[in-house]
Formats: C-alpha cells, sequence, structure tokens
C-alpha cells in the first residue's frame, strides 16, 4: 500500500528510515528485545516502536503531532524535545539490535565470544570445552578465506591468554598465534590488492598499497602460503595482472582455483574469476593465441558454479563473450547449446536479439550464410554493440558471398550510424576500422601481391581492429 503523505511527517528521520529498511522477521525481534528489561528498561520507546508499525501496517507516514500523543497523552506536555529523545533512545536500540545480530548470527563467532567470557571468570574446563566447540565449528565448514584465518589467530589469542594468567613456564603457543595472525593479514592484504586493482584499471584511480611489497616477496619465498588457495589465487592473481611476464603465474591461479572452488565463498569466486576473464579477454585482444581457450574454460567453471547470474539474470554482455569466444576456440556444437540453455535468464529487453544474433553467428561459423542472415532479420537490435556486431557479421557474409553491390551499400549505411552515434569511444573508432579496411578488401586487384602486402601490414599495425583475424584471412 503506498504511503499517504501528511503535515509535519518523520518521513525524512533517520529512525523512520531505518525502521523501513528492517525486515519484517527483524521487526518482529526488534519488537521482543524492547519487552526485555535487559535491553530496554523505559516504557516509551516500545511505545514509539508500536506507533512506527501501526503506521508502517496501515501504510500512512507517522506524523510528529501523533507520535506525541501516543508518547505523553493528550497535555502533550514533553512536546517535540521530549520526542526528539524518545526517537533517538529507540533509534539507539535498534541499533544495537542490529550490531547483536551482526556480531552473534555466525555460530562459530559465539564460541569463542564464550571461550574469552569463561577465561576472565577462570572457569578452565568450561573454557576449554567453548575452545573445542569453536574449533570444531570452524572445522567444520569449508571455507578457508581470510575470515577463517582471522577466527584460527582469534582462537590462538584465547588459549595464550588463558596460559599466560597462569604464569606457566612451558613454552606458550606464540609461535601459532603468530602464524596464524600473518596468513590472515596475508591473506586479507593481497584480496584488497586485488580488489584495487581491478577498480583502478576500470576508474583510473591510484592508490597506495603500503606493505604489499614485502607481503609479495614474503609469499613468493614460501611454499605452504602457496598451498592456500586464500593466498595462493590472490598472490598469482595479482602477478600476473601486473606482471607482463605472468603467464606461468596465470597458469598456476587457474589450476589452483578449478580445483579447490570449494574453499572460498561465491562473491570470492565471482570476483576472482571475472579479475581472470577480464586479463583473459585483454590477451585476446592483442591477438595471444593461447587465451581463448583459458577465458572458455574459465567462462564453464563459472557457469558452472553459478556465479555469473545477478538477480538471476546473465548479462547480454557476458552472454555475448561466451558465445565469440566458443565459436574462436571451435565449440560450435557447445555454442549453440549454451545459446539456448541461457536464453531464459536474459534480461527481457535484450532477449530475442541477442538470442537471434548469436545464433546468427554459429550458423555463419558453420557457412550457413542465409540461414545466418535470417537470424540476423528476426531482431530488433535496440542495443548499440549488438547492432554494430550484427552489421559487422552481415557485411563479412556479404564480402564472402561476393555480393559487393550490397556490400557497398551496407557499409555507406553503418558508417553513417557511426557517425551519427555521440557517445560510442573505443568502439567508433574499431568499427570505423573494420569499414576502411574492408573497403580496402574490396578495391585489390587479385594479382597485385604489392597491395596486398601492403594491406596486411596496415592491418596487423593496427591496434583498435576486433576482426583483424578475419581481415587477414580475406587478404
Amino acid at each position: 500500500m503506498p504511503l499517504k503523505n501528511a503535515k509535519n511527517n518523520l518521513e525524512n528521520a533517520v529512525l523512520w528510515q531505518t525502521f523501513t529498511a528492517l525486515t519484517h522477521l527483524e521487526r518482529k525481534f526488534v519488537g521482543q528485545w524492547l519487552q526485555s528489561p535487559f535491553f530496554c528498561r523505559r516504557e516509551q520507546p516500545r511505545i514509539l516502536f508500536e506507533y512506527l508499525l501501526n503506521c508502517l501496517e496501515s501504510g500512512v507516514i507517522p506524523t510528529t503531532e501523533l507520535a506525541c500523543g501516543h508518547l505523553f497523552g493528550p497535555e502533550n506536555k514533553s512536546g517535540l524535545p521530549g520526542l526528539r529523545l524518545v526517537m533517538s533512545e529507540l533509534l539507539s536500540q535498534i541499533e544495537h539490535f542490529l550490531v547483536y545480530k551482526e556480531k552473534f548470527e555466525p555460530e562459530q563467532d559465539f564460541h569463542i565470544r564464550l571461550a574469552a567470557a569463561y577465561r576472565k571468570r577462570g572457569l578452565d574446563k568450561h573454557f576449554h570445552q567453548s575452545l573445542r566447540s569453536a574449533r570444531v565449528q570452524w572445522s567444520r565448514q569449508s571455507f578457508r578465506h581470510a575470515e577463517y584465518f582471522d577466527a584460527q589467530a582469534d582462537m590462538e589469542y584465547e588459549l595464550y591468554q588463558h596460559l599466560s594468567a597462569d604464569r606457566r613456564t612451558e613454552a606458550l603457543n606464540l609461535q601459532a598465534l603468530s602464524d596464524q595472525t600473518d596468513t590472515a593479514y596475508i591473506a586479507r592484504k593481497l584480496r584488497q590488492a586485488c580488489m584495487a586493482l581491478s577498480h583502478q584499471t576500470v576508474y583510473n584511480a591510484e592508490y597506495r598499497f603500503g606493505l604489499l611489497d614485502a607481503v609479495l616477496d614474503y609469499v613468493h619465498r614460501s611454499e605452504s602460503l602457496q598451498r592456500i588457495p586464500a593466498v595462493a589465487l590472490y598472490y598469482y592473481c595479482y602477478t600476473f595482472l601486473t606482471n607482463p611476464d605472468g603467464a606461468g603465474y596465470f597458469l598456476r591461479f587457474k589450476i589452483q582455483l578449478l580445483d579447490q572452488q570449494d574453499q572460498l565463498p561465491v562473491d570470492e569466486l565471482r570476483n576472482l574469476h571475472l579479475l581472470a576473464i577480464n586479463f583473459c579477454i585483454r590477451k585476446i585482444n592483442q591477438s595471444d593465441p593461447a587465451y581463448p581457450r583459458e577465458a572458455l574454460d574459465l567462462y564453464q567453471s563459472a557457469l558452472k558454479a553459478g556465479l555469473l547470474l545477478e538477480n538471476g539474470l546473465l548479462s547480454h554482455f557476458a552472454y555475448n563473450n561466451i558465445v565469440a569466444i566458443a565459436l574462436k576456440v571451435g565449440e560450435t556444437d557447445w555454442a549453440e547449446t549454451f545459446i539456448h540453455e541461457f536464453k531464459p535468464v536474459l534480461e527481457k529487453k535484450h532477449r530475442e536479439a541477442s538470442f537471434h544474433l548469436n545464433l546468427a553467428r554459429v550458423e555463419y561459423k558453420r557457412e550457413n550464410h542465409r540461414s545466418s542472415l535470417l537470424h540476423l532479420q528476426q531482431a530488433d537490435y535496440k542495443d548499440l554493440i549488438n547492432n554494430l556486431i550484427a552489421k559487422t557479421l552481415q557485411a563479412k557474409i556479404y564480402y564472402e558471398t561476393d555480393e559487393f553491390d550490397a556490400l557497398d551499400a551496407h557499409l555507406q549505411s553503418m558508417q553513417t550510424f557511426i557517425r551519427r552515434q555521440r557517445v560510442i569511444g573505443y568502439h567508433k573508432t574499431n568499427y570505423l576500422n573494420i569499414i576502411r579496411f574492408v573497403r580496402r578488401l574490396m578495391k585489390l586487384s587479385p594479382g597485385n601481391r604489392q597491395d596486398r602486402e601492403l594491406l596486411r601490414q596496415q592491418i596487423e599495425a593496427e591496434v583498435v581492429l576486433t576482426e583483424k583475424e578475419w581481415l587477414l584471412q580475406q587478404v
């Protein structure tokens, strides 16, 4: 039900915005929280909570007048200052609830904190039982990410505090504490470095990486750390992203990523896959023949693990890239299966156009030019890049079938279309280069080797040219 506007309403109050952001279950728990004298000793925050809840359920924005009436009665002696005080108190209670929920929701953390409480009270038996429970629970979950090593360090710290309190003369667990603390820091540092590097590339930002060089050197000299996925994957990733000779690190990264996916949570796996895929695409654009297969392996791994879906949908950019790369490495049948299987999870506005465009690519790869053209004609390409890909494919078909009159008209139309696009950047340069070189191909004399060699050199030298491989095949 839409909320109705009211005079002097509390719509923009921090309390109301926080209150409406809670889930239904969270509001239920906050209500129980306020009823406990351990957490809330005054009645007024609970009364204000109930008023806000009634407003939300009835679709009415709360007002200062009605809120004061519920809190202070018809005489309303406290007025607005009193209301603000109760609002502040209720907001504080909600914030304490949210912190409590965040802190104690993970069961593994509960036992570490319980062990600390028992240690401080000198209950040795209870302390050891809680610490054992924490170790068992953390060992049972499969992830070995930075947070796992944070927890190991926390447990070693609690054990150290317990042992040192007894003033024991034997060796303490300081080595284990140091090792776990180092591993946790290194894993987190490398993860953050890769995140910053990715953001730096996209947004042209500059970051200071602090102790990163020392961390990289330390990991480089430690075989044991390179066996821990939470360290090794980010170490290899950062190295191949920043080192021109990082191919060996990429292969080690890929092997470990595909073999040990169960050791990292979904969000980290998604980020690692995307970092590596983007690296492969850069290499493909540099005409490195080794990386189309690598990119497809990573895409297939990500698809199998469900890492490329956001809110249940697959980006049509990813859909196009996956098909293009699969065709590039000769996986035509797999590409066709993929096109049909993932059509339902494309955004509705891009679904039909992307579906037919990529089936057209498959038919073109099989040299079924007529079928390819039929698919190109079955969709309205509202997306600019889809449109340009379709126009380029159509031009290639006209050239290969010797339809030069149609090709000439098509290239003119395509050039006009591109020049009319105001914000196109890199793509404008790329597609105008394609048009220019196709026209050069059309003018080549069959026996003129010198012109062909000159054109070949110019195509090879062009930096921004996605159809370089096809053009060179035609020379």
